[in-house]
């Protein structure tokens, strides 16, 4: 149900409330220390009423920055490919999901995200401790489980709306805090 209330407050944005904060999104990301030093970022094209990632997926890419988005496999898992720019990105309809864009090119395998400086997560909200509210699908669980078995530790960074920050949601035990969240009013810092 507390996922069900944060995308309904989602769909009730305009588009050109979207395209807004994503522009703000982007500006604010791109100061952060951890994304500005980074030589390889993982990231994921919103969808949406997603907070938006264009912007900042095209800042980066213009960087210089290898930036890795995420393919979905048939198990939830994600594998990843380079970001080659908005022409490189493709609609791709998985059974019972919504259509996600995804990288054309060469699939690199799941474990090419242990390659990352900083990834940055899908959220429907994080709370006061840092804790991540996703929408369940286990995907980024196994991201971050992956990280943590091979000991990497890249900055881990939420995009939201400034209503999604928290007191509490939910945790399970394989749940893990991220770094930072950025918002379109500024940046958190967890620890």
């Amino acid at each position: 149900m507390l996922r069900q209330g944060f995308l309904a407050v989602r769909s009730g944005l305009t588009a050109d409330d979207v395209r807004e904060e994503a522009a703000v999104l982007a500006g604010r990301a791109l100061e952060l220390p951890e994304l500005s030093g980074a030589r390889t970022v993982a990231a994921y094209v919103s969808v949406g009423s997603e907070p938006g990632t264009r912007a900042l997926l095209d800042a980066l890419h213009a960087r210089g920055v290898r930036v890795l988005l995420p393919v979905l496999l048939a198990d939830n898992d994600l594998d990843w490919a380079v970001y080659e720019g908005a022409d490189s990105l493709v609609g791709v309809r998985h059974p019972g999901k919504i259509e996600l864009l995804e990288p054309a090119g060469a699939r690199l395998g799941p474990d090419a995200v242990l390659e990352a400086d900083a990834v940055l997560l899908p959220g429907l909200a994080v709370d006061a401790r840092g804790m991540r509210l996703g929408r369940g699908g286990g995907s980024y669980d196994r991201v971050l489980g992956r990280l943590e078995r091979a000991g990497a530790d890249p900055a881990l960074v939420v995009l939201l709306y400034d209503s999604e920050v928290v007191e509490h949601v939910p945790e399970e035990p394989h749940d893990r805090p991220v770094h930072a969240v950025v918002t379109p009013s500024g940046v958190r810092r967890f620890r």
